[in-house]
């Protein structure tokens, strides 16, 4: 395992608890010269990277690119692997973000909310972690094979697949009806 100060395991710790891996808002007390070099490192080992904001989330700026966007920071695989965390679907969330297409750089203005970014932690060897394994293999996966993996009823694992997966995550879960299979979901 690489040598990580406190502070890297801190931004890294608390990426692994939020939906897509998000590693803004920085701790509390780091900004200026300290953020662009903890950062700076961090992008150089490959343990984060610079992502186009979602505005329309108002997700926290890392740094404006002066076309009216901006930039946020995710933890990536190896980020996450640094602090001991096994990335099951961390390659999924990362790159349903980076398939998300930013199309309105105004946001519309919301009804005095603020949608704070709810904690999500995938936690090794659960049930969602092998869900989202299954799901992620090319051929992808029928509601019979997650039952048979799960030992859930199937309602039970389509719920946890429109809930979780697609809701709570933002996992860009598909599905098609295959001849012979039935209904096959896979992470596109």
């Amino acid at each position: 395992m690489p040598k990580l100060t406190d502070t890297q395991i801190l931004i890294l710790s608390r990426a692994a608890s939020r939906p897509g891996n998000l590693a803004m808002p920085l701790p509390e007390g780091l900004h200026g010269a300290a953020a662009q070099k903890a950062v700076a490192a961090m992008i150089t080992r490959g343990w984060l990277e610079e992502v186009d904001a979602d505005l329309r989330r108002r997700e926290p700026l890392w740094r404006e690119t002066g076309d009216g966007f901006g930039t946020t920071l995710i933890a990536t695989e190896a980020g996450l692997e640094a602090i001991g965390i096994e990335p099951v679907a961390v390659s999924a969330v990362a790159s349903a973000r980076k398939a998300k297409p930013q199309t309105d750089a105004n946001p519309a203005p919301t009804t005095g909310e603020t949608e704070a970014p709810k904690p999500v932690a995938i936690r090794v060897g659960t049930k969602q972690a092998e869900i989202i394994a299954l799901i992620q293999r090319p051929e992808g996966a029928s509601i019979a094979e997650i039952v048979e993996a799960t030992s859930w009823q199937p309602h039970t694992a389509r719920g946890m697949i429109s809930g979780a997966l697609k809701k709570k995550l933002g996992l860009p879960v598909t599905a098609e009806k295959v001849e012979g299979r039935g209904t096959v979901y896979s992470l596109r």
